[in-house]
């Protein structure tokens, strides 16, 4: 049975990933690593990138507006925000670091934060929220919180990796 391309492109990230976190960086912590490639994954798509919306219904495409929005709410919707936050932060800062000078711009809001630092806090708020998440999966908040530079310099590994690479692996049967 032929894999799909959405099968494809999990096991490329998860390849990449591992890769650059375990061989690269010396990083053996899987759930982390899952984390990483699952994100990457999800982001594939522009609309999940920026899929948070304020409680008007107005897509929120600063991480300040976001934040604010993370504090109106309450529970697993304040805590969705808050990862949310993390991830995009950390999409951002690892995978495409020369696109901060246009998200940060002098006319927007987030001219004035640190997209580092408002990633370690969201992830270390999002695993202090109590709800339906396991403890593992509030322990790698934590982690990822906690290891945010590790995770950015460990982005910016797997997109060289990637960049390295002639073409995809399996891409060509994905279009085929």
């Amino acid at each position: 049975m032929k894999p799909t391309s959405r099968q494809t492109l999990c096991r490329f990230f998860k390849g990449v990933t591992e890769y650059a976190f375990v061989a690269r960086l010396g990083i053996a912590d899987p759930p982390l690593v899952d984390y990483v490639s699952a994100l990457l994954l999800r982001f594939v798509h522009s609309d999940v990138l920026y899929r948070l919306r304020d409680l008007a219904g107005r897509r929120l495409e600063e991480v300040a507006g976001m934040m604010t929005e993370g504090q109106e709410r309450v529970g697993e919707a304040r805590r969705d925000i808050h990862q949310h936050v993390g991830d995009f932060t950390l999409f951002w800062t690892g995978l495409y670091p020369e696109s901060l000078r246009q998200l940060q711009s002098k006319d927007r809001k987030d001219f004035f934060l640190d997209y580092c630092q408002q990633g370690k806090r969201a992830y270390y708020i999002a695993s202090t929220i109590p709800g339906e998440k396991t403890d593992s999966e509030n322990d790698v908040l934590r982690r990822m919180s906690d290891e945010f530079e590790m995770c950015v310099y460990g982005l910016g590994e797997v997109r060289r990796e990637w960049e390295q690479r002639d073409d995809f692996p399996g891409f060509k049967s994905i279009n085929n």
